[in-house]
């Protein structure tokens, strides 16, 4: 599951790579809605259900973060 967090390789394509405010959900590629269809639909794959359940617990987590510093729930 911590091989999940590779997602994150996403935020070296934004400008600039960090920013405090933004929110990942929707802005980086694979923190994207149909990115996240794709990852809850894994946890239904045998072969992928660990490493959905990762992803999945992974958009949780950046929404649960977007939620406190933002105000703004996304899933």
């Amino acid at each position: 599951m911590m091989v999940t967090m590779l997602v994150d390789v996403d935020h070296l394509l934004a400008v600039p790579i960090y920013d405090a405010t933004r929110c990942g959900i929707g802005f980086h590629p694979l923190h994207g809605f149909f990115s996240i269809a794709l990852y809850t639909a894994f946890c239904f794959i045998p072969k992928l259900r660990i490493v959905g359940i990762g992803l999945v617990i992974h958009m949780v987590l950046d929404s649960l973060d977007c939620q406190m510093t933002n105000g703004i729930w996304f899933l």
